[in-house]
This record gives C-alpha cells, sequence and structure tokens, in this order.
C-alpha cells in the first residue's frame, strides 16, 4: 500500500516513467525514422478538418491590438 500514495500535480513517478521510455526510445536509434512515420499519418489532417468543422472561428481576441 505504500505505492498508492497520491502524488498530487507533477507526479515524480509518471515524470521519471517518461523520462524512462523517452530515454529508451532514443538509444535505440528509431527516432527518424518514428517522425518520419508520424509526419505520414493523414489521421492528424482529418481530426483537425473536423474540428474546425465543429469550431466557431478563431477567437477574435487572438489578433486584437
Amino acid at each position: 500500500m505504500a505505492d498508492d500514495k497520491v502524488e498530487g500535480e507533477g507526479s515524480y513517478t509518471g515524470a521519471k516513467q517518461y523520462n524512462d521510455g523517452v530515454k529508451r526510445t532514443v538509444q535505440s536509434g528509431k527516432v527518424e525514422q518514428a517522425a518520419r512515420d508520424a509526419a505520414k499519418q493523414p489521421e492528424d489532417k482529418a481530426a483537425e478538418a473536423e474540428g474546425k468543422r465543429h469550431s466557431h472561428g478563431e477567437d477574435p481576441q487572438l489578433n486584437r491590438k
């Protein structure tokens, strides 16, 4: 039960797991291929288009001077 403690915002355990995963991925030497594969994914464009279809347009505050 000692492992069930609540860490709250900024989980040290989660950050360590993420960092370890990133380190393993980089050391595997497959980063460039994974990036090329991700760039080929058409789902991203389709998801963006679907989101824009439901949008009410850009927030006018973004372009306010």
